[in-house]
C-alpha cells in the first residue's frame, strides 16, 4: 500500500465487509452508507499527561470534582508539609504533574482512596523543567497535581466540549506510562519479546516492554500483532503522523535522568512504535508513519486516509513541562485544518490524552485485567454526526478507538488471537471487555450534520506564562521570589512559617496560591515580615531570607 499522503483505495476486503461500508474512490462518502459507516475517516489525536478532573473538573455536568458548598468536598493529605490540600484553580500555562509510572499509578489510587498524588509528586525528582522524565514531579511550590485548569485557560477544550461530546469516563487502557500506552493504542497489548519473529516469546509488559530506539534495518522488536495488520489485510488505508521535534518519557523507564530525545517520522520512540512492530516490516508498511506535514496536505486535498494517528513533539504534547498553551493551540490547528477539509463531513475526531500524569483525579478506575484500566483522561469526540452538547457516561477506554475503527472498516474483526490470523499469547481481547461501552452511542447518525467550529489557534486566556530564564523556577506555580502565589518555598520552611503564625501549612499553600504575598498574610496574622524573618531563621537559617528579599 502506497503511503497516505494523497488518494488511496480505502476498502478492498479478502474479508467480509461489513453492510454499508466502502467508500469511493478518494474517500467519498457512498450515498448507500448508513449509520457508523458514514464515518469514513477516523483521526486519533494523542496528547499527553492530564486527568479528567485537571481539565474538566469542574465542567458543568460532567462527575468532575466533588464540590459542597461552593468548594471542593476532597482534601488530599500531604504527607510533608502535613494537613491536606484540596483541588485548586491553577492558571499556570505550565506545570509540574507528578510521577506516572505503574508503581506510581498504584500509589496514586491508594486502595480506592485516590489519594496517593501529593505524596508521590513529594517524592518525585527535583531538577526535570528541561526533561519529560516519568519520574519527575517535585516541586518546591503548592502541590499542582492538585491544580485545575478550567475555560479560562483551555477556552478551546471546553469549546469542543460544548459543542460536541464529552466523554467523562475514558480511562487510560494501561495503569502506567507513555510507551505502555501508545503499544496499547495501535495493538491493545504491552509486551517484552525475546524473539522479535517469535509471538510466542512475548510475555505481558505494564511498565517495561522492549525499549525502542534500536536500528530499524536490523532490529524489529514487538513480535505480538498491531491494528495496522488488520487494516493492511482488508486493503484499509492508515497513517501514523510523526511530528518532528523532541519526545517525552526517558526511552528507559527505569532511569533516573535523561537527555531530550529526537524524534522524527523514521524515528522509532515511545510515541512512534510502530516502526518496531515486526508485522509493519513485513507487510512493508513502514512508509505509512510519516511526516505531520503530510496530513496536512491529505486533509487539504481531501485524500485523508481511512484511518489516523497523530502523535506530538515535546514541546506541544501538555506533557509537563510543555505549556498548556502550545499544546492547545497544536490541538486547535490539527482540529481546524480537518474542519477545512473536504473530508470533514465524514470524519470523526478522537481526541484524548494518554495517561494522567500525575495529576489528582477522584474515580476509581475499573478492573478489567492485570494491566488496567488506568486513570480517568479527558477526552472528546468531534464529528458532524458527534451529539452536540451529549456527555457519555459509559465506562471507556483508548481500547474503544480501536473497537470503532474495527466495526466501522473491519466487520467487527478484534485483535483475536483465535480469529484474526496471527495468533499471539495476549492475556485477553480488550475490545470484548463486557465493562467497555460503544462509541458510535456518542453520534446521531441521522441528524442534520453539524457545521465545522473553527476556532482561534490562539485563544485569549488566563494563563500565566512561566518566568523567563534565571526569573524564577520553572516548576509548578513558577515565578519570582515575592510573588504571592508564584512564591516557592520547600515544604520544612512551609511548615516553618505556618508554626510561626498558628496556621496549618495547607492554609498557608492555599493563600499563596490564591495570590496573597508572605507579606500580607504574615500582616493578617499580626507579624512584620521583620519578626517573620527573625523567628524563622533561627531555626532555619539565610534560606527564607532570600526568598523574602529585602
Amino acid at each position: 500500500m502506497a503511503g497516505c499522503g494523497g488518494s488511496s483505495k480505502t476498502h478492498s476486503h479478502t474479508a467480509p465487509a461489513p453492510a454499508g461500508a466502502g467508500p469511493s474512490a478518494g474517500g467519498a462518502l457512498s450515498s448507500s452508507a448508513t449509520g457508523i459507516h458514514k464515518i469514513r475517516h477516523v483521526v486519533v489525536i494523542m496528547q499527553e499527561n492530564r486527568s479528567f478532573d485537571s481539565y474538566f473538573g469542574t465542567y458543568p455536568g460532567a462527575d468532575g470534582l466533588p464540590i459542597s458548598h461552593g468548594k471542593p468536598a476532597v482534601c488530599v493529605a500531604d504527607p510533608q508539609a502535613g494537613g491536606c490540600v484540596r483541588p485548586f484553580h491553577d492558571q499556570h500555562d505550565r506545570n509540574a504533574g507528578g510521577p506516572h509510572s505503574a508503581r506510581n499509578a498504584v500509589a496514586d489510587i491508594a486502595g480506592g482512596k485516590m489519594s496517593g498524588f501529593i505524596g508521590q509528586q513529594a517524592n518525585g525528582l527535583r531538577g526535570c523543567a528541561g526533561t519529560f522524565n516519568p519520574n519527575c514531579g517535585s516541586t518546591s511550590g503548592p502541590p499542582d497535581v492538585m491544580g485545575y485548569h478550567d475555560a479560562r485557560e483551555i477556552p478551546n477544550y471546553w469549546a469542543y466540549a460544548h459543542d460536541f461530546v464529552l466523554q467523562d469516563h475514558m480511562f487510560e487502557p494501561n495503569a502506567s506510562w507513555s510507551l505502555p500506552q501508545h503499544l496499547f493504542q495501535v495493538s491493545e497489548w504491552s509486551a517484552f519479546c525475546t524473539n522479535p519473529y517469535a509471538a510466542s516469546s512475548c510475555t505481558n509488559a505494564l511498565q517495561s516492554p522492549n525499549a525502542p530506539g534500536a536500528p530499524l534495518s536490523s532490529t524489529p522488536l514487538y513480535a505480538w500483532t498491531d491494528m495496522t495488520y488488520l487494516l493492511h489485510k482488508y486493503g484499509v488505508s492508515w497513517g501514523y503522523y510523526v511530528f518532528k521535534g523532541s519526545e517525552p518519557d526517558c526511552e528507559n523507564d527505569a532511569a533516573m535522568t535523561c537527555s531530550t530525545v529526537p524524534q522524527g517520522a523514521t524515528t522509532p520512540g515511545i510515541w512512534n512504535p510502530l516502526p518496531h512492530f515486526t508485522d509493519v516490516q513485513q507487510d512493508g508498511q513502514a512508509a505509512n508513519v510519516q511526516t505531520l506535514s503530510n496530513f496536512f496536505t491529505a486533509a487539504k486535498a481531501g485524500t485523508l486516509p481511512a484511518v489516523s494517528w497523530i502523535d506530538p513533539n515535546g514541546k506541544v504534547s501538555e506533557h509537563p513541562p510543555a505549556l498548556v498553551s502550545a499544546g492547545q493551540s497544536y490541538t486547535t490547528g490539527l482540529i481546524n485544518a480537518i474542519m477545512k477539509s473536504p473530508d470533514w463531513k465524514s470524519t470523526a475526531i478522537f481526541l484524548s490524552w494518554d495517561d494522567w500524569g500525575g495529576f489528582y483525579d477522584h474515580v476509581v478506575p475499573p478492573v478489567v485485567d492485570q494491566n488496567g484500566y488506568g486513570l480517568r483522561v479527558p477526552a472528546i469526540v468531534i464529528s458532524p454526526y458527534a451529539r452536540r452538547g451529549y456527555i457519555d457516561r459509559q465506562v471507556l477506554s483508548h481500547d474503544a478507538y480501536n473497537k470503532f475503527i474495527e466495526d466501522d472498516f473491519l466487520g467487527s474483526q478484534r485483535l483475536d488471537p483465535r480469529t484474526d490470523g496471527r495468533p499471539d499469547p495476549r492475556p485477553d481481547v480488550r475490545e470484548n471487555a463486557s465493562q467497555l461501552g460503544n462509541l458510535a452511542s456518542d453520534f446521531d447518525f441521522n441528524q442534520s450534520p453539524l457545521a465545522p467550529v473553527i476556532l482561534p489557534v490562539h485563544p485569549k486566556t488566563d494563563l500565566i506564562s512561566p518566568p523567563a530564564a534565571g526569573g524564577g523556577s520553572a516548576g509548578a506555580g513558577g515565578g519570582t521570589a515575592g510573588g504571592g502565589g508564584s512564591l516557592l518555598l520547600r515544604p520544612l520552611l512551609v511548615r516553618a512559617v505556618a508554626v510561626y503564625l498558628g496556621i496549618a501549612p495547607a492554609h498557608l499553600r492555599a493563600q499563596l496560591m490564591a495570590g496573597k504575598t508572605l507579606r500580607q498574610i504574615a500582616h493578617d496574622h499580626g507579624s512584620t515580615p521583620q519578626q517573620l524573618r527573625s523567628a524563622v531563621l533561627a531555626r532555619l537559617g539565610a534560606t527564607l531570607g532570600k526568598l523574602l528579599g529585602g
